[in-house]
C-alpha cells in the first residue's frame, strides 16, 4: 500500500498562503519562503520527490505549479513535469499538465490511489482537498516546514477545517542552515 504524504510550508504564525481574493500578496509562500531556499531546501525536497510516484494537487496548486514548472527544464523540472499527477477539483475541466482529474468522491479514489501498487504519493500544499483527507484518515505522514518568518496576515494552517481534533506523533524533525525546521508527524 502507497503512503500519503502531506508537504506544507508554514510561517511562524500559522500562515500557508494569501487569502483568495489577495488581501496579503505578502502572504504568499513563494515571497516569504524564497529568501530560505538553498541547497538543504532543494535536497530536501528532492528527496521526497524522489520518493513519489505520484502526485496528488488540489486545483490550485495544480494550476499554479503547472504554470510555474511546464515550462521549466533540468533535473528537478524533468522529474516534477514527469510524475503522474492527480487534482481534485469540482471545476477544472481540463488537465494538461500530465494529469488526471479525479471524480466524484475524493476520499473513496484517493483510498483507491493509495492501494495500488508503487511508491508513495506526494501531495504538496494544505487547503480545502486536506480537509478531507484528515477526516477519512488518508494522509500518512505530514511534512510541515516552518519558516523562520512572521508573515501577519494570510490564510493559516487548516483554517476552517471543521474536522474533530487529530492527534499527531512527532516521527522526525530536520533542521537547515536557514532555519527552516521540518516537523514529520504521523497519525497517532
Amino acid at each position: 500500500m502507497r503512503k500519503l504524504i502531506e508537504s506544507t510550508f508554514v510561517s511562524l504564525d500559522g500562515v500557508i498562503d494569501d487569502t483568495r481574493p489577495s488581501t496579503a500578496p505578502r502572504a504568499e509562500p513563494h515571497r516569504w519562503g524564497q529568501p530560505y531556499w538553498d541547497e538543504d531546501h532543494a535536497a530536501y525536497a528532492g528527496k521526497l520527490m524522489s520518493s513519489a510516484g505520484a502526485m496528488l494537487l488540489g486545483r490550485v496548486t495544480y494550476e499554479g505549479f503547472a504554470q510555474s514548472w511546464s515550462e521549466r527544464t533540468g533535473p528537478d523540472a524533468d522529474r516534477m513535469n514527469s510524475l503522474p499527477k492527480y487534482v481534485a477539483s469540482r471545476t477544472l475541466t481540463e488537465a494538461t499538465w500530465n494529469a488526471t482529474i479525479l471524480r466524484g468522491d475524493v476520499a473513496e479514489e484517493v483510498a483507491k490511489l493509495k492501494e495500488q501498487p508503487g511508491p508513495d504519493i506526494l501531495k504538496w500544499g494544505t487547503g480545502e482537498l486536506d480537509r478531507t483527507l484528515v477526516e477519512h484518515g488518508l494522509v500518512d505522514e505530514f511534512h510541515f516546514w516552518y519558516f523562520p518568518v512572521i508573515v501577519g496576515a494570510g490564510k493559516h494552517l487548516f483554517e476552517g477545517a471543521g474536522f474533530d481534533t487529530t492527534h499527531l506523533k512527532l516521527a522526525d524533525v530536520e533542521r537547515f542552515g536557514s532555519g527552516i525546521v521540518v516537523h514529520v508527524y504521523v497519525p497517532k
